[in-house]
C-alpha cells in the first residue's frame, strides 16, 4: 500500500465518525471531480446513496454515503433521491466480519420505496468503502424491484 492509499484509508475511516462529516464534505468534493466525468460518460439519470438505519445516522449525526451522492449529483447536474432505498433492519457494522458474516448480515436488509417508477434509468448507487460488495449487492436488489435499466456502483475506496 502506497502512502497515497494509506492517506485515503485513513481520510475514509475518520469520515466514519461523528466528527467527520466536514472531512466527508472535503472528500466528496474531491471525489466527484474524479469520477464524476467518468461516471458523466455513461448517462445517468439519477444518483441515490446506500442509507444507513435511521438509528446510525442518529448516532453519528449524519450518512457519509448520502453527502458523497448529493456531491456528485450536483457534478452530474442529475437529481440525487435518498428516499429511494431504506435500510428496514439494523444490521451490525461489517468492519470484523467475514466476507461471508457481511452477506449475511445485510441480507434483506433493504427496501425500495413502492411507488417509483425507474424502469429503464440509469441509477448510480453511492456508498463509501467496498469490501466484499455485499452491501452494495442488496442495495442494488432493492433497487431492481423497482426495475431500473442499469445500476453503477460508484464507491470512494474498495479493498
Amino acid at each position: 500500500m502506497g502512502a497515497y492509499d494509506g492517506a485515503l484509508r485513513e481520510a475514509v475511516l475518520r469520515m466514519k465518525h461523528s466528527s467527520g462529516e466536514g472531512l466527508a464534505e472535503v472528500l466528496a468534493r474531491l471525489w466527484a471531480s474524479h469520477v464524476g466525468p467518468r461516471v458523466q460518460a455513461l448517462h445517468p439519470d439519477l444518483v441515490v446513496p446506500v442509507p444507513l438505519h435511521w438509528t446510525r445516522t442518529w448516532r453519528r449525526g449524519f450518512n457519509q454515503s448520502r453527502i458523497l451522492a448529493y456531491t456528485l449529483a450536483d457534478f452530474l447536474g442529475v437529481p440525487c433521491r435518498p428516499g429511494c432505498v431504506r435500510r428496514i433492519r439494523r444490521t451490525p457494522q461489517q468492519t470484523h466480519q467475514t466476507p461471508a458474516e457481511r452477506w449475511s448480515n445485510v441480507r434483506g436488509a433493504f427496501r425500495c420505496r413502492t411507488g417509483l417508477d425507474l424502469r429503464s434509468k440509469t441509477i448510480v448507487l453511492v456508498d463509501d468503502v467496498l469490501t466484499t460488495g455485499a452491501t452494495a449487492s442488496e442495495a442494488a436488489r432493492a433497487l431492481r424491484t423497482a426495475r431500473p435499466g442499469r445500476i453503477i456502483v460508484a464507491v470512494v475506496a474498495h479493498g
